[in-house]
């Protein structure tokens, strides 16, 4: 068996596909996209987006449920942050790749 270093373990692989699948919504995207490195009230998130709260929860859900997204309840507020840092660096380089100012 041929192995390089840009094939990993089949676990990285099918996290990787599995994160990446989660993320392909366009409207997710962006959720992930404004939520960054910081940790955003759904009501933020919201206002950033320019949908419905009711959208923007079930897609929070989603991306919590896959496991992209952390979240944390302050009284009445809830708060999300991205869970991982290689989530983090993967929204920075397709930022770099995608929102370049051509």
């Amino acid at each position: 068996m041929v192995e390089t270093k840009f094939i990993g373990k089949d676990s990285d692989i099918a996290r990787a596909a599995f994160s990446l699948k989660a993320m392909s919504h366009p409207l997710r995207l962006k959720i992930l996209c404004v939520v960054g490195e910081q940790e955003l009230a759904v009501q933020d998130i919201v206002k950033h987006v320019g949908t419905t709260q009711s959208n923007v929860s079930q897609h929070l859900a989603k991306l919590r449920e896959k496991d992209i997204l952390a979240s944390r309840r302050d009284a009445n507020r809830i708060y999300y942050r991205v869970k991982d840092e290689r989530t983090l660096r993967l929204i920075e380089m397709m930022r770099d790749v995608f929102c370049s100012a051509e």
